[in-house]
Parts: C-alpha cells; sequence; structure tokens
C-alpha cells in the first residue's frame, strides 16, 4: 500500500503551524503515534488465466488449509506478538499545542485545532453500534486505504483531507457536517436491522424512497444502484427518505441533489475498481459536508 508523507500540498494557513519553531502543532512528530514500525503491507494481485473463451480466478487458500499448513505457528506467533501493540487510546490534546478539544468515536479519536482536524485512525474495531476488540494494525490499514480512495476519486468529487503527517493521522479541513449519511447499495443482502435483506424479507417495499419489487432473492444485484440514506440518532442509524430530509432541513434540494450524485457515482466507480481485482462491492456509505467557501466536501473515509 503506497506511504502517504505530508506532500499533500498543505494550505498556506496551515504551513505555519507545521513549520514554525513554535507552532500551535510543534511538528509533524508530534503525532507520530508511539507503535512498532509500520508494516509494509504488500500488494495482493490475482492470477487471471484465460482457458479458451473462460477465465477463471486463482483461489487463495482457505482458512482450514491454512490454519493447518506448516506456517500455523508462525501466523499465530506473529498474531500473538503483535496483539499488545494495539492503538487502542490516543490523549493528543495532553501533548500537542493547539488541540483544542477531543472527540472519542467508535474507530476514531478526533481533534479540533481551529480551522483543522486531526482524525486519529485507531485499532479499535466496532460492529453493529459498539466496539468489540482491538486488532493490531488495523487503524493504519484503514486510514492508509481511506487516503488511497480519496486521492483516487478526485475527479469525481473534493474532499477535506489535507495531509497525513503519520500512518494513523489525517488532518482534514473542518466542514460543516450534513447531519445524514449516504448509504449507496448493489445487492439485497446484509444482516444488521437495517440491512436492505433484513427489511425487505420482513415486507418492506418502499425502502428510504426506494419502490423495491416482489421476488427479490438474498444476495442477488439489483438492476441499479440505489440510495438508502440515515440520520445519526444517539447510538444507532436511522432510515429516512429524501422528502423527510428536506421536511427536516437536514438538507436543502440542491443539496441533497448534488451530494446523491456525487455518492452514486462515487460507489459505481468503487465497484468498477473492485471488478478489476475481482471483488464486490455490495454496499458502503459516504459522508459530506460544507467548507468554508461552501463547497461540497467529501469527508471521514471511504
Amino acid at each position: 500500500m503506497a506511504q502517504y508523507t505530508p506532500t499533500l500540498n498543505p494550505p498556506k494557513t496551515l504551513i505555519p503551524k507545521l513549520s514554525n519553531p513554535n507552532p500551535s502543532f510543534s511538528s509533524f512528530s508530534t503525532f507520530t503515534i508511539p507503535k512498532p514500525k509500520s508494516i509494509n503491507f504488500p500488494k495482493f494481485s490475482i492470477s487471471v488465466t484465460a482457458a479458451q473463451s473462460q477465465q477463471h480466478l486463482q483461489q487463495p487458500p482457505s482458512l482450514e488449509a491454512l490454519i493447518n499448513s506448516d506456517r500455523k505457528e508462525e501466523v499465530l506467533g506473529v498474531i500473538k506478538s503483535s496483539s499488545s501493540h494495539c492503538l487502542s487510546e490516543t490523549n493528543l490534546h495532553l501533548t500537542v499545542p493547539g488541540l483544542k478539544s477531543k472527540t472519542r468515536g467508535k474507530v476514531r479519536d478526533v481533534y479540533d485545532s481551529g480551522d483543522y482536524l486531526v482524525m486519529v485512525t485507531t485499532d479499535r474495531q466496532s460492529a453493529f453500534d459498539r466496539i468489540l476488540a482491538s486488532i493490531p494494525f488495523k487503524g493504519q490499514v484503514l486510514n492508509e486505504t481511506s487516503l488511497w480512495w480519496f486521492d483516487k476519486t478526485r475527479h469525481i468529487t473534493s474532499n477535506a483531507v489535507v495531509l497525513a503527517p503519520d500512518e494513523n493521522v489525517t488532518i482534514a479541513k473542518k466542514c460543516s457536517v450534513f447531519p445524514v449519511e449516504f448509504v449507496v447499495r448493489g445487492f439485497v443482502t446484509g444482516s444488521t436491522d437495517t440491512s436492505l435483506w433484513t427489511v425487505y424479507k420482513n415486507g418492506v417495499r418502499n425502502y428510504c424512497g426506494n419502490v423495491l419489487p416482489d421476488g427479490l432473492v438474498k444476495s442477488q444485484k439489483l438492476p441499479a444502484n440505489i440510495l438508502t440514506p440515515t440520520t445519526k440518532a444517539a447510538d444507532h442509524d436511522v432510515p429516512v427518505t429524501p422528502d423527510e430530509i428536506m421536511e427536516r432541513g437536514l438538507m436543502t434540494q440542491a443539496e441533497y441533489d448534488e451530494v446523491s450524485r456525487k455518492a452514486l457515482s462515487l460507489f459505481e466507480y468503487g465497484q468498477r475498481v473492485a471488478l478489476e481485482h475481482g471483488l464486490i462491492l455490495v454496499d458502503t456509505k459516504y459522508e459530506f459536508g460544507k467548507g468554508q467557501d461552501g463547497s461540497i466536501l467529501l469527508i471521514d473515509e471511504v
């Protein structure tokens, strides 16, 4: 995976804070999280062989084969030795001048520095709206994966990323965040209360403004990708229709139209890239906000 360093052309207003001998944040090294040397994750590729008119993907070893292989002890040893190196908590606001406050999310610790946010992606693992455990180096993988997608999707939409001074850290422009998550789905699947398959098998045929026909089966591909937006409640997501978004004043019609177009375009691009690598992008969510100049920016993660 590509290594991201502070070469993303930070705004002139941020440069003094990063280069001044007595800046609001003292240096790039300020954000270096104490942890073992970062992993250089290898690029994985899928070998494709053609047999006349058909192409067959070379399947990776099964979990059972890996567990019973000669590498079993090696794999378990790496897991055990790394378990004590998880980045589960950070407190940069106590040691870095200029960081005003800390907001602890399920995975990220976000620090307010005025015009910018310092986002630390930890190794915390969440599912079903709660934290389950910590996984070594998960934060690095998640942060660098998002940075890769942010860079690859600049032709679709601008984003809030300014620079990434550490494998786990991203500095981003502060935005006025729309209180709506744009969930895009391409398949009838899922197991959570708000997943498409769950609501569909329970008889729902109009979900977030999308009319669904009878006869759909689990895991089938939809004829076209759909948006199923949600609003953020205290501890869980609540599905909402476009009309409800406007009625509640969460977004204007123009804002919703622009963001929905961008979300669908991002998802279609992600599906193409995934398919090129033998993968399927089933569903995902995007978040957006308005910058100080009024422009709509992709934020959070991709």
